[in-house]
């Protein structure tokens, strides 16, 4: 079926077509022009006043509505999978936390199955992503320290393996034993290495860019802050550009001065929008799991009894606001954050991360409020907030 997106500003190849139209045969994109009278069995007319943008990238998400990667159920990550078109997420790295060895390779087992089966209207699974069990007990955050472990590459083959090589990306401290030769392991199997949950110093910022790290996992949370006399893991995040940087805009993990300041020294260009959020998004305040530990819900926040930030409840749609509220950053620079930056880290971008002719029908309709009013995952609206033309 043929589907029509018309009228609204559509953003595509770094320009804006005004009054555009978009068409999409099936599941990817047939072209993109000004005003087309072109037919199609379905036409979607917004205001010029809205904007057409490329579907977000979560490379970091863990669960939504009740579902965590944990669960390990296909039924699980299809429910996570529905929950997040509804936030204008229409890809996302299925995420686990630290847990026992069996625990996490029953994860990866379900995800690696699940990959590429996924019934039309959902966020697609485009990956894995290992979020420990190979990190620095000092920095566990809300991390289960009794099953942290040193880096492992024949484990992490092993869960490569079981995975259908979908693992993607590997969140890690490099001051380990054997952190420096794992990440070196990583880049030869083109999966990247993501600093994170780490004590190190800028020194292991260097050394771990060295052998072949490019991203910063969650930046300011779960690592060794700034010093005058020592840039620690933050510092060097911000100084050495070539790292890509992972941000939870929502208020809570950073401050918008924090968030401003990121912005304003790595730009667009190397930030990461990401939500982190468990499986309690979506759901009333209450009392949830994570990794096996109560996770308390209220006010926005999830935390653990003693206080620990646990993840988040972060919405996507609300991630793109705040970043445009908290900064001087453009819809344009929210793409290269939610979507083209995510889809070359994840090496999907000749055919993700953007709104060109051929590649897959993953879109967002945003009204003049920056508000998510439509959500197509491959050519099926996943989300419509209200009736349109």
């Amino acid at each position: 079926m043929a589907t029509k997106i018309d009228g609204c500003s559509i953003y595509s190849q770094n320009e804006w077509i005004e009054n555009g139209s978009l068409i999409i045969d099936g599941e990817t994109i047939e072209s993109i022009n000004a005003h087309s009278s072109q037919s199609t069995d379905q036409t979607l007319h917004f205001p010029s006043t809205y904007k057409c943008l490329p579907g977000m990238i979560d490379m970091h998400i863990h669960g939504a509505d009740g579902a965590d990667t944990m669960d390990a159920t296909p039924e699980a990550l299809s429910k996570i999978a529905s929950a997040l078109a509804k936030e204008g997420t229409t890809s996302f790295l299925a995420t686990t936390i630290t847990q026992s060895v069996p625990a996490i390779e029953k994860a990866v087992e379900n995800a690696g199955a699940v990959i590429g089966h996924q019934k039309s209207g959902e966020a697609e699974i485009i990956g894995i992503h290992l979020e420990g069990p190979f990190i620095n007990k000092e920095k566990a955050g809300a991390q289960p320290e009794r099953f942290i472990i040193d880096p492992d590459v024949s484990l992490f083959d092993h869960w490569q393996s079981i995975s259908g090589n979908h693992i993607k990306e590997v969140t890690m401290a490099p001051e380990l034993n054997g952190g420096l030769d794992f990440i070196r392991h990583l880049k030869q199997q083109h999966v990247v290495a993501s600093i994170g949950h780490t004590n190190g110093i800028d020194e292991d910022v260097i050394r771990a860019i060295d052998a072949g790290a490019t991203q910063v996992t969650h930046l300011y949370n779960g690592m060794r802050g700034m010093h005058h006399r020592e840039p620690g893991i933050l510092g060097g995040a911000l100084l050495h550009h070539d790292l890509y940087t992972e941000l939870i805009c929502d208020g809570h993990h950073v401050c918008q001065g924090m968030v401003n300041l990121a912005y304003k020294l790595k730009g667009s260009d190397r930030m990461i929008l990401i939500t982190d959020s468990m499986r309690a998004k979506c759901l009333k305040n209450g009392v949830y799991d994570l990794g096996g530990q109560d996770v308390f819900v209220d006010k926005g926040m999830a935390v653990l009894k003693d206080g620990t930030i646990a993840g988040s409840v972060l919405k996507m749609k609300d991630s793109l606001r705040n970043m445009l509220a908290f900064t001087d950053a453009t819809p344009a620079d929210v793409v290269q954050m939610g979507a083209i930056n995510p889809a070359l880290q994840c090496g999907v971008f000749d055919h993700k991360g953007s709104l060109e002719a051929g590649k897959d029908a993953d879109l967002i309709v945003l009204n003049e409020k920056n508000e998510l009013v439509l959500t197509i995952c491959r050519g099926t609206i996943a989300y419509q907030k209200e009736e349109v033309d």
